[in-house]
């Protein structure tokens, strides 16, 4: 009887703590809302106003609106992020806006890849065209951060603070002794020297292809940034590399020495400086207006930023978002479904008050016949209309699959891009099971390989020939796909293909890409082929309604929330292998996911 309430008990109390959770996560998400609701309002915004840019939350293309995504579950807050191209479009109303006299930059920690960095710093750029400043300050700069700061007129450190400028590095993880001490054999299929996203389960360095191709990669994205910092800047290219090779830069006294900032001066002293730019009196406050409540503001003239763009307009322009790994089904958690994303296709291709598709892609590719699902659906929509690809951070592999086949493709000079090639992954964990653990195997077969092609042994011979005809076949198709879409030979297509990958300015100089450039000229790139004098935006695929998401997927979200504000950066490195063990069939990807700092 004790056993018995002991565990009645302890049952009850455990069902009293989820809902005890769940009704804290409820209120907090509701309490968000109703604050939500009651800022919604167009604030106020007094003369000689300044727009403060933290940029605190990751940045992405299109952020979710599903509440678990932007919770914070560890403060009850909700964290929403606003999406790049918001941003880009807030830095443009700023600069039309007579109230607003410039910008004060503050960032500490820019959660932002390369590609997205750069349309930021573009729009920053364009916003000075105005004649308004942009003053920067911050207690640290990483590189990243400096990168897109020094665009500044002027940039300020804290004394006490610190600055980091040593090149750039990319660093990729092997797992074949992790592997080998378990007796798991990864085997492989692939066509393209250089298609190495196999290299972390079969080796413990790059290989000379890889590190030739990721070399020259980084080098590019550096020469890029060291000319703009030094346009900026005015520091010589040679004097930046010197800098760089001689970890020169230690200290916030050397970031001023080497004419990197413009002061070492406390906050309180940058608001002094912003006093008498806005020409204040000393005594007075800063019109400060945050960035997502400048949002809430109304564009201070109709026509918007290309000159064309109304609200009004009875034509559209669609952008479809393309972003994570390619997998078959839906989109979710991440991945970037075909059947979402080709549904989404065949709706603008059908709406005839579309008049022209824009596609950003930002995807490391994935399942050859995802990619092939979605190429089908971009191909039948330019027939009727203009397609033209945006790429982001990353459009690699299967990204450049289903971009490859648009009327014109654009990309950031520091976009990841190329990667034509195709691999196949089968482990074998045969070893593990006896060896490690104690376990057997044993099977009957109608045919000689009703067995074949599973993970409890290797495979043969002739089902590795049978593998790698498969590759081959899928291969080809790529291939000649990308070369009718490119006005290649198939020849041409398969020297710079062979699974590399390629920087933006040297996709474009091969032809793979045609402009260098950010989503706003993606756009108006597909209006002026549409020929349109005036349009409006849509954005698609159209997103579910966020209760419903509540209502079906509360426990799995809440978990991954709860898990990954534990996990902190390793996040990536979880979701990375639990989508791995979920592959099927064979991937067109990029080699692997790279960090480059």
């Amino acid at each position: 009887m004790k056993q018995f309430l002991k565990f009645m008990f302890a049952s009850m109390f455990g069902v009293f703590l989820s809902i005890l959770l769940v009704s804290l996560v409820f209120a907090g998400i509701i309490g968000s809302m109703i604050s939500a609701s009651q800022e919604s309002k167009e604030p106020f915004l007094a003369d000689k106003s300044i727009l403060h840019i933290k940029l605190e939350t990751p940045i992405q293309d299109r952020p979710s609106n599903n509440p678990f995504d932007n919770f914070d579950f560890s403060s009850f807050e909700d964290r929403k992020p606003l999406g790049l191209n918001n941003i880009i479009d807030n830095i443009e109303k700023a600069a039309n806006n007579e109230k607003i006299k410039g910008i004060y930059l503050n960032i500490g920690w820019l959660q932002a890849n390369m590609a997205t960095t750069e349309e930021l710093r573009k729009a920053l750029l364009q916003f000075k065209e105005s004649g308004k400043f942009i003053i920067s300050y911050s207690e640290n700069y990483g590189q990243n951060e400096y990168y897109l700061s020094s665009v500044a007129d002027e940039v300020y450190l804290n004394p006490a603070g610190e600055m980091t400028f040593k090149g750039l590095a990319a660093n990729l993880m092997f797992f074949k002794d992790a592997l080998d001490r378990l007796d798991i054999e990864m085997q492989v299929i692939r066509h393209g020297k250089f298609k190495s996203a196999i290299e972390p389960f079969i080796r413990n360095d790059m290989s000379p292809e890889n590190e030739k191709q990721y070399k020259e990669l980084i080098q590019g994205i550096w020469d890029d940034q060291l000319q703009k910092i030094s346009d900026s800047r005015g520091i010589e290219i040679a004097e930046l590399n010197k800098i760089a090779d001689s970890l020169s830069l230690r200290t916030a006294k050397d970031a001023m020495n080497y004419g990197f900032v413009d002061g070492l001066i406390y906050e309180d002293e940058v608001q002094k400086r912003l006093k008498e730019l806005v020409e204040v009196d000393q005594t007075a406050d800063l019109g400060f207006i945050e960035l997502k409540k400048f949002n809430k503001t109304k564009l201070p003239i109709e026509i918007a930023k290309s000159g064309r763009e109304k609200w009004n307009s009875k034509n559209k322009v669609a952008i479809i978002f393309a972003e994570g790994e390619i997998v078959s089904g839906e989109s979710k958690d991440g991945l970037m479904g075909s059947s979402t994303i080709a549904e989404a296709i065949r709706e603008a291709r059908k709406d005839d008050d579309i008049k022209a598709i824009v596609l950003r892609v930002n995807s490391p590719g994935g399942s050859a016949l995802a990619s092939d699902v979605m190429w089908r659906e971009v191909v039948l929509a330019k027939e009727s209309k203009p397609v033209v690809v945006s790429m982001g951070d990353v459009a690699a592999s299967g990204g450049y699959y289903i971009s490859c086949a648009a009327n014109r493709i654009y990309a950031e000079s520091s976009t990841i891009t190329g990667s034509i090639g195709v691999f196949g992954l089968i482990p074998n964990i045969q070893g593990f099971l006896k060896e490690k653990i104690g376990v057997h195997t044993d099977n009957v077969n109608t045919n000689a390989y009703s067995d074949g092609m599973n993970i409890l042994r290797p495979l043969s011979t002739h089902e590795k020939e049978a593998l790698q005809e498969m590759v081959e076949e899928v291969y080809d198709d790529f291939t000649s796909k990308v070369a009718e879409g490119r006005g290649m030979t198939q020849e041409q297509v398969d020297e710079i293909g062979q699974g590399r990958v390629w920087n933006g300015l040297s996709a474009k100089r091969i032809g793979l890409v045609d402009e260098i450039g950010g989503l706003e000229e993606a756009i108006v790139a597909a209006a002026d082929i549409a020929e349109l004098e005036d349009y409006k935006i849509e954005e698609l695929p159209e997103r579910k309604d966020p209760f419903e998401k509540i209502l079906t997927q509360f426990a799995t979200e809440a978990r991954l929330k709860i898990v990954g504000s534990e996990l902190g950066q390793a996040k990536k490195y979880y979701l990375n292998i639990k989508n791995a063990l979920n592959r099927k069939g064979i991937y067109t990807r990029m080699p692997v996911d790279v960090m480059i700092d």
